[in-house]
């Protein structure tokens, strides 16, 4: 499988690379890798670079974008932060991916057991630890939580139902922001130049479900 190049990038559309990730991902849990010469992507991909989709993702070890969606040199943009939220410099980065260098579809992808949300949950246990920057990360999701915990239920990572709800509307709330606070993104997309899409990865299956 060669490197993508900018006429072959000019040919795919959003669904197209959906379809690609889709396909790849199917490769992964059947593990069958496309058959890629590296070193030869590395010497095709040394004057410019064509990637067709911009991935969100978390930091987490196991959910590495070009691993489970089986991709080589050159193929996406992978953005990582543990949670997978967007803030200014994120959404900098996908409009560069989308709006510069031509990339057509944002996937935002969260996953199952993230440790980041669990963080989330127990942020009052996670306050005591002195780490004044994970305080302020897990922060983040603490709006979500508040809107999805109901009144009898226990706030805690422990609390399986509660935290895959809370993966869930993560990826929905990123996809939300993308398009608030992105005039350019959610331009590209009303013009059919981009498809913006949620997905989850079950660490446990490889697996990946698109919302």
């Amino acid at each position: 499988m060669k490197a993508h190049t900018s006429e072959t990038q000019s040919t795919i559309t959003p669904e197209k690379a959906l379809d690609f990730l889709k396909e790849g991902n199917q490769r992964f849990v059947n593990n069958l890798k496309a058959n890629r010469d590296l070193l030869e992507q590395v010497n095709a991909t040394r004057e410019g670079q064509w990637p067709f989709a911009v991935v969100l993702s978390c930091i987490d070890s196991r959910t590495s974008a070009e691993l489970i969606f089986d991709q080589g040199l050159g193929d996406v943009f992978s953005i990582r932060i543990a949670g997978n939220f967007v803030n200014q410099d994120i959404l900098g980065s996908m409009e560069f991916g989308c709006n510069v260098a031509g990339s057509k579809l944002v996937v935002v992808l969260g996953h199952t057991k993230c440790g980041a949300l669990k963080g989330g949950l127990d942020a009052a246990k996670i306050e005591g630890m002195g780490m004044d920057n994970l305080n302020h990360l897990i922060g983040h999701f603490d709006p979500i939580i508040k809107t999805i915990i109901k009144d009898d239920e226990e706030r805690s990572s422990a609390n399986a139902d509660l935290l895959e709800r809370l993966n869930q509307h993560n990826v929905k709330n990123a996809i939300e922001e993308i398009r608030k606070q992105s005039s350019t993104l959610k331009r590209l997309e009303e013009e059919g130049q981009i498809k913006i899409i949620g997905a989850n990865y079950d660490v446990e299956t490889g697996v990946v479900t698109w919302l």
